[in-house]
């Protein structure tokens, strides 16, 4: 077939999804059978897990399923407590794409 891919090719983008996906979290509830729906047995330990690249890692165990959230969701910081270089620099003058610029017959003035 001439549409084929080089191995080496394929690899590679194999290896960025896989670095792409590296870290995620999810937890599973310690419980017996198929595990559908988070919000089943709230009170139900859950382990957490994460993600290789390759196969999920067991990392921890919660209590419950609001524990397991509060690892897998944590509060975004607040005003007060975030970085100075979060915030966005002020947007002055310019011609930008978006930006509005005056008429001719103004820019006279």
């Amino acid at each position: 077939m001439d549409d084929d891919e080089p191995l080496a090719e394929w690899a590679r983008r194999r290896d960025e999804r896989r670095a792409r996906t590296r870290g995620r979290l999810r937890a599973v509830p310690l419980t017996e059978g198929p595990h559908r729906a988070a919000h089943v047995d709230p009170s139900a330990p859950r382990i957490i897990q994460t993600w290789d690249g390759s196969q999920w890692v067991p990392t921890g165990v919660t209590p419950d399923l609001a524990a397991a959230k509060a690892v897998l969701y944590p509060a975004q910081p607040t005003q007060e407590q975030r970085p100075a270089e979060w915030d966005r620099p002020a947007l002055g003058e310019g011609t930008g794409r978006h930006r509005r610029t005056a008429p001719a017959e103004d820019q006279d003035r």
